[in-house]
């Protein structure tokens, strides 16, 4: 907050007090002895020009902001995209983080128009040596090939952009760290991605994330707890109830069966039932329950199927959790 600068010119106003007299604005008040930080923000008004006024003195306390927006006017997204003269974000999800140039794939000129087979041969020969000299050395080229995973794995598990991002921000961390050595980059890189899903809530059991890995389960979850515990990643016990919504809308369940599995997994675990078993297993049992419950009836095999465990697992913690509960029968 500036000093005070100038007095508006309606400082002299007169005012009304209750008893009818009038005063001047200003007459008991030394302007020049007063201190804006001592002033009550209740007190100061802001004006439509970005002027932050005083209303007991018509002190303006700050003036002439800079307009950080910028100097043309758009109504709408299509208008506001053509005359933006700004590139896209730097991103993490690129080795160069985005900031390299990149060669259209089609074989047309600026107005869409066929290119001759000789032009087309030399966008080629382009395209080849753009992508080469895209990187630089050996760990540069590793980075790009991990990243590229990362975002194919990312897309086939329908998770958000914020997990790549942070999936690739730990990736970065184990290259730098060199963790890398004697483990494939595929393995680091599903189980940098699988870290980066526990941390922002996106709940993916390592059964989903071998799905689409070029590598088995044990070697990712192998690699995990290694690249966890050397960078020091904080991960809390995956909670279960983040795999109900989307098994539930898997089954086509309503949302009575939802809040009632959840109320079966908040009780049972409250009791000490969910200590060392697994988080998927344990949703899919109460989904399970919660089904038979509310008279939506959902097969053991069907609940199994959308949970990728075993019809043994859902009758073990199914029995478990209706004890538990005090349910018989």
């Amino acid at each position: 907050m500036t000093r005070p600068t100038r007095q508006r010119d309606h400082d002299r106003q007169r005012t009304r007090e209750g008893d009818g007299s009038e005063r001047e604005r200003g007459d008991d008040v030394d302007v020049a002895d007063l201190d804006p930080e001592d002033l009550d923000p209740e007190d100061l008004t802001r004006t439509a020009d970005g002027e932050l006024i005083h209303e007991e003195t018509g002190l303006i306390i700050e003036e002439e902001r800079i307009d950080p927006g910028p100097e043309w006017r758009a109504f709408n997204h299509s208008e506001r995209q053509s005359k933006s003269r700004v590139g896209a974000p730097t991103t993490k999800t690129m080795h160069d983080k985005g900031l390299t140039t990149t060669i259209d794939w089609k074989d047309k000129d600026a107005y869409g128009r066929s290119i001759s087979s000789k032009k087309r041969s030399q966008m080629h020969r382009l395209r080849k040596w753009q992508e080469r000299i895209r990187t630089k050395d050996a760990g540069e080229r590793n980075l790009q090939f991990a990243l590229s995973e990362i975002d194919r794995m990312a897309s086939a598990l329908g998770v958000p952009r914020s997990v790549r991002e942070v999936a690739s921000v730990i990736y970065r961390q184990a290259l730098s760290e060199d963790l890398i050595r004697g483990r494939s980059i595929e393995g680091v890189s599903t189980a940098a991605l699988y870290a980066a899903c526990r941390k922002e809530g996106i709940p993916r059991s390592l059964e989903e994330i071998a799905d689409v890995s070029r590598v088995d389960r044990k070697e990712i979850g192998r690699t995990y707890r290694y690249i966890s515990q050397e960078l020091g990643l904080e991960m809390r016990p995956v909670d279960p109830k983040q795999y109900v919504p989307r098994f539930s809308s898997e089954l086509d369940l309503s949302e009575e069966v939802q809040s009632k599995a959840n109320e079966i997994i908040e009780t049972t675990a409250a009791k000490g039932l969910l200590s060392g078993k697994s988080p998927t297993g344990y949703a899919a049992a109460a989904i399970y329950a919660a089904s038979l419950l509310c008279n939506e009836k959902k097969t053991q095999r069907e609940v199994a199927d959308v949970a990728q465990v075993t019809e043994v697992t859902i009758r073990n913690r199914y029995q478990e959790q209706i004890e538990a509960m005090g349910i018989h029968g």
